[in-house]
């Protein structure tokens, strides 16, 4: 059925197109979006200002790019990877030669084959906590991951920059989540993860363990038995709850292994241990956590949350640095950013302990790196803006959809220089892929815009941005019918009751062409508008709208908010 009305829109669409370039008419059951614009301008930025060109701004990643991991391959190349779990596609990947300046190189997950089973999952199902590896014996990069819906499986490359990953080898052998390798200076591999509690009878919510098995690299299978390294937690006689993500690395000639705990909220924590072997004994630190900022006043400005699942790295020139995720709620303690990349230094004890914020500190928003000059046209970080024209034969690496491609629900061809969206029989209310192309909401303070081309056939055809965070949390600024044929641009807020319009519009209908906009003042509520005169003047749709209903705090799971361009012929189903 899709692909029938994709086919079908993209006849119509190539005997509709004009010869100007960003010029297009309207074209029936199709949205055509010109450009989209989005710009962040947090004031956090301007009170915590960069010291020098060796300096940043954390997150380093802002917005949802949750579950970091990194890995270097001694020649100094670095590379980054975080969590989509229900997203297309799947495991962004950044690369950088100085740790500071990152530029995306793609998707590690890039083919509908390496993720399976994600229709009929929650947004927050899919692709948990991927760990990239590089074993030098093999000259091999790995990326090891969680599907929720298939198990725990690995994909490997040569050559991260090729965007050629091998299909995924799964390990059934592997139970739990969150997996990483570890590579031995003698080649041999292991792999370790999150688990169920022995025997799988836990003594209280949250009792989890942290496993060991050993991996033959020539064969890619586990061998021998795997075995339990920690139960509980660091201090068992406490009940620590959710031992995850956990790493390991050999440092000195021994084994350290660093795993999360107390969930994803505010107990959020990095802990570390020390071992002889792999799978150990280990011994924890005395003085952990070496990251958390739990113990900080709930009240204290700017606050920087849920710190932990963190990965270390030892650069090229010796020194040693930390990723990590946390939060920037706002006022009222909710945030729609998700759980952002974070860096900073490592400082070592004396008895030769790694520590992440010493004395447990606040997280520092900014930081440096001797030596680095930063590159200000094209960093990852701060208040910047960011224009997509729609010019290429492909999207570009900020964009996603849900589950699957989606491939037969938008074109960046039919109409040169737009976006073309079909009006699916689908919603982002469903479970499915809708004809939705995403990115992240990176800033408190932002405004999205685009230009769209379209007319409605029916009540229930619309099309326009979405505000989205999962199945139930979402906002639709739209352009439809009302109930008596008549054109609108109208705001329908989803929840789990269903869907209600709170604001609307008339607009003329001899007008085809309106950008829509969608902004916030400063992450607590969101104001929607729309111009019909290229956006000269807009006018209000929707104002101070709670900008709560799509944050984590409302919502629950793991991801952040996302927005971007949207069409469906389901409006009155949602």
């Amino acid at each position: 059925m899709r692909n029938a009305i994709a086919i079908a829109a993209t006849a119509i669409l190539a005997t509709a197109c004009t010869a100007t370039h960003k010029s297009a008419d309207p074209v029936p059951g199709t949205a055509l979006f010109e450009s989209f614009s989005y710009e962040g301008n947090d004031s956090i930025y301007a009170v915590c200002p960069l010291a020098d060109s060796a300096s940043y701004h954390n997150p380093i990643l802002p917005g949802w790019y949750s579950d970091p991991s990194l890995c270097t391959n001694g020649e100094g190349d670095y590379f980054l990877v975080t969590s989509t779990f229900c997203y297309f596609p799947g495991v962004p990947i950044f690369h950088s030669r100085d740790m500071v300046n990152w530029r995306q190189i793609g998707h590690v997950l890039n083919r509908e084959s390496q993720l399976e089973n994600f229709p009929g999952q929650h947004i927050s199902g899919g692709i948990f906590a991927p760990a990239i590896s590089y074993n030098p014996a093999n000259k091999t990069y790995y990326m090891i991951t969680t599907n929720v819906g298939a198990g725990n499986f690995f994909v490997k490359t040569t050559d991260p920059f090729s965007g050629e990953w091998s299909d995924p080898i799964y390990l059934p052998e592997v139970q739990g989540i969150d997996p990483a390798f570890f590579f031995d200076e003698d080649g041999k591999g292991y792999i370790v993860n999150n688990d169920d509690a022995p025997d799988g009878k836990p003594e209280y919510a949250g009792h989890r363990t942290v496993r060991v098995v050993e991996f033959d690299p020539a064969t890619d299978k586990c061998v021998g038995e795997r075995k339990i390294v920690v139960n509980k937690g660091w201090r068992p006689q406490d009940k620590p709850i959710w031992c995850e993500g956990p790493h390991i690395y050999k440092i000195n000639g021994e084994y350290y292994l660093m795993t999360a705990e107390g969930g994803t909220g505010d107990w959020h924590s990095e802990v570390i241990y020390r071992g002889k072997t792999p799978f150990g004994p280990y011994t924890p630190y005395e003085n952990n956590p070496i990251l958390t900022q739990r113990n900080l006043d709930p009240s204290r400005p700017n606050p920087i949350t849920c710190a932990g699942h963190a990965d270390l790295l030892q650069t090229a020139e010796g020194d040693w640095w930390a990723v990590f995720l946390a939060c920037r709620p706002n006022k009222g303690g909710f945030e729609n950013l998700g759980r952002e990349t974070f860096m900073l230094p490592v400082t070592w004890t004396e008895d030769g302990w790694p520590i992440i914020n010493p004395d447990m500190q606040p997280v520092a928003m900014t930081a440096r790196r001797e030596g680095v000059a930063r590159d200000d046209a094209n960093r990852t970080f701060g208040n910047f803006k960011a224009e997509e024209s729609f010019d290429s034969t492909n999207l570009a690496q900020t964009w996603m959809t849900l589950r699957t491609p989606a491939t037969d629900l938008y074109s960046l061809t039919t109409v040169p220089g737009h976006l073309a969206l079909a009006c699916a029989p689908a919603t982002a209310a469903e479970k499915g892929t809708p004809a939705f192309v995403a990115r992240r909401i990176q800033h408190h303070t932002f405004t999205a815009s685009t230009p769209m081309t379209f007319v409605p056939d029916s009540a229930s055809q619309a099309a326009g941005i979405l505000v989205f965070k999962d199945e139930t949390h979402q906002y639709f600024l739209g352009r439809g019918l009302d109930a008596q044929g008549n054109d609108i641009v109208f705001v329908d807020r989803t929840s789990p009751e269903g869907y209600e319009t709170i604001g609307s519009i008339s607009i003329d209908h001899s007008l085809p062409a309106v950008t829509l906009r969608v902004s916030s003042p400063d992450g607590l509520t969101y104001d929607f508008a729309c111009s019909t005169d290229g956006g000269k003047q807009f006018d209000t749709v929707a104002e101070g709208v709670d900008a709560r209903h799509t944050s984590t705090a409302a919502a629950g799971g793991f991801t952040g908010t996302t927005v971007g361009p949207y069409a469906t012929s389901m409006r009155n189903s949602h």
